[in-house]
């Protein structure tokens, strides 16, 4: 069914409503970023879980969603340069104050410095959202270098091009073990993991491309340096917000790209908060919280299928099962963001996961693990049964 496919396009219906209410300006932001949030939230709840693995006949289709986050990923941009951009004669904004019934200008200028500090959280939000997870998606395809690209310069948005090289060749070797900087250990709040992953990851990523130069006889200090050509590519995109809104759209795009960064950070918490694995075992569906949330399947390319793509990293997203028996995350991923974001009750919450993932999923050499990080750190944990 056609439907099958399109239903990975209402992202970006979604994405278009956000642009709109961030240039709307004043008190239409806020309400923008709630009806959002609760769209999601609810939404998860009302129309339960997305088991089914329908045949996708037209593959270039679904290809070409993940293509359109670039232009989707600029629009929203654009839309929170607008509000702070000294020019009001943009082209186009006076269609658009008329189609709307809304006098853009006139709610720009009314627009306060708390309610543009929302605006740029709810388009690093938002950017996340689909920029960031079709950039996740495209960076993996390491064999179609047009995709790779269209993602690396997508991430870039939010300092991140170089996520191409940690996520891909790092994070996916090394899931779930000390190694690995995307993975939190128990007791490790999500601010905390923001920094350590952010900078960790980034280290990583030097050194994982130090060695491939390495191998190919080619200078660290040179354009064939991927991590390089990754600044490069973030810097081109701040002279592009100071040419269209000088000092005050860097520094618009700064803070909404460091929003998007934080986002994928506090996604790779939630997506691995506490799980171990001994180094010396193969990658598992159980190393990974899962979760079937039917709004957040489609609105994320299946990233919330985590387990199977950590189990199988090369597996397209709509050839990700939905693997009900892998552990499963509290409930979808809109609302998970949120929980995290208060630590005591997410411990609070995922303590009884933990326990059940002890229980259930465990070896006794990753019993061992936690039992060790447990006496190390004196974390929140519940210690580790012994099989």
């Amino acid at each position: 069914m056609l439907f099958h496919h399109l239903k990975f396009y209402s992202v970006y219906v979604i994405g278009i409503a956000c642009a709109l209410s961030i240039m709307a300006g004043s008190s239409v932001i806020a309400y923008g970023f709630l009806i959002f949030l609760g769209f999601f939230i609810i939404g998860d709840v009302l129309f339960g879980d997305d088991h089914s693995t329908p045949e996708y006949r037209y593959p270039g289709l679904l290809t070409f969603a993940l293509w359109l986050a670039m232009p989707m990923s600029l629009i929203l941009m654009l839309s929170g340069l607008w509000l702070v951009s000294p020019s009001n004669n943009w082209p186009g904004i006076a269609t658009m104050s008329l189609w709307l019934g809304i006098d853009l200008v006139a709610q720009k200028q009314q627009t306060t410095a708390v309610q543009l500090a929302v605006a740029a959280v709810f388009c690093g939000y938002i950017l996340s959202s689909i920029g960031t997870i079709s950039a996740h998606e495209l960076v993996h395809r390491v064999g179609d270098k047009f995709s790779v690209t269209i993602g690396r310069w997508i991430m870039a948005m939010s300092f991140d091009a170089n996520f191409s090289i940690e996520h891909v060749y790092g994070h996916h070797r090394y899931v779930a073990t000390e190694q690995d900087p995307a993975t939190a250990p128990r007791g490790r709040n999500v601010y905390t993991h923001i920094v350590i992953s952010t900078i960790r990851g980034n280290v990583s990523a030097w050194h994982l491309e130090k060695q491939r130069l390495a191998r190919k006889h080619q200078a660290v200090m040179s354009w064939h340096n991927r991590c390089l050509r990754g600044y490069a590519m973030s810097v081109v995109w701040l002279l592009l917000a100071y040419a269209i809104a000088g000092a005050a759209g860097v520094l618009f795009f700064v803070a909404a790209g460091l929003v998007c960064k934080a986002m994928l950070e506090i996604v790779n918490y939630m997506e691995h908060y506490g799980l171990v694995r001994d180094p010396k075992q193969r990658v598992m569906p159980k190393h990974s919280w899962n979760t079937n949330k039917r709004l957040s399947c489609w609105a994320m390319f299946n990233l919330t299928r985590h387990s199977h793509h950590h189990a199988q990293g090369a597996v397209r997203f709509e050839k990700l099962k939905p693997m009900p028996e892998a552990p499963e995350m509290v409930t979808g991923y809109m609302a998970c963001v949120l929980l995290t974001l208060v630590p005591p009750l997410w411990y609070r919450v995922m303590q009884s996961k933990l326990e059940h993932w002890d229980t259930h999923y465990a070896n006794q050499q990753e019993l061992d693990i936690i039992n060790r990080q447990n006496n190390e750190s004196h974390s929140l944990n519940t210690p580790a049964r012994s099989l």
